[in-house]
């Protein structure tokens, strides 16, 4: 697949959605502004107790919505009484985003799994098989990337990558992930994500045949820095002039 003349490259990614106090991080609101605005979207997903797939960024449950307990014990049923944030926005299923969007932007939808690979991963790609729009994968996890490969090799792989300083992992997987050790033997991605504030370096140099993506990119002054060094960001708090 030739990613360099694809949305991948060519449309900036909003981290989350185009979020705000009333439309807080990964909600349908923040998805629509997104849209609106014309900004591919990132989003990340988990998975519940029931197996339902749900866009959620944290493992827990406490700075998004206020609540004691971790997003993977509770139950679709449960959704309903949760709310994002101060606004009246739900925790949306990965099923609700696509009926959203139904292909009126890009969608790099990253897979949340610290655990054992295989059902999250084979729920997701079974969600995506019913969906007609443009979308890609992205993960820190390399076994994730390699269940995709394995699984489903036509959908576009990135490898989430950095020096990841402020990532709570322990510190071989970092050391890994900042080198891309695995890239070749287990994730085969397609793309890379790598962390923008540690563009350039010679370990994404490494991999100057696939497309490079910086995230998160939170100001202007920031994009200028890093653009020249990426094909595409992943921005967050401000709108990037081209």
């Amino acid at each position: 697949m030739d990613l360099f003349n694809s949305w991948l490259v060519q449309v900036p990614i909003a981290h989350r959605g185009l979020h705000d106090k009333q439309a807080p991080e990964n909600s349908l609101l923040a998805f629509q502004n997104a849209i609106n605005a014309g900004y591919a979207i990132e989003l990340d997903v988990r998975m519940l107790s029931d197996g339902t797939i749900v866009v959620f960024h944290d493992d827990s449950l406490a700075r998004l919505t206020g609540n004691d307990g971790y997003i993977k014990f509770l139950k679709k049923s449960d959704l309903d009484m949760l709310s994002l944030g101060e606004s009246d926005q739900k925790i949306p299923t990965l099923e609700e985003v696509l009926s959203l969007v139904a292909g009126k932007t890009p969608l790099l939808i990253e897979i949340k799994n610290e655990g054992k690979i295989g059902e999250l991963e084979s729920r997701v790609i079974e969600i995506l098989k019913k969906y007609d729009g443009k979308f890609a994968i992205q993960a820190f996890n390399p076994y994730v990337l390699q269940y995709f490969y394995k699984h489903a090799p036509e959908i576009a792989r990135g490898q989430l990558a950095g020096f990841l300083k402020n990532q709570k992992m322990p510190f071989i997987h970092k050391f890994a992930l900042k080198r891309m050790l695995l890239n070749k033997k287990i994730s085969h991605p397609d793309f890379i994500s790598y962390e923008g504030k540690f563009l350039p370096n010679r370990f994404v140099r490494k991999f100057k045949k696939l497309p490079l993506l910086a995230w998160t990119i939170r100001s202007q002054e920031e994009y200028m820095k890093v653009v020249k060094y990426c094909d595409n960001v992943i921005f967050e708090n401000f709108e990037p002039k081209i």
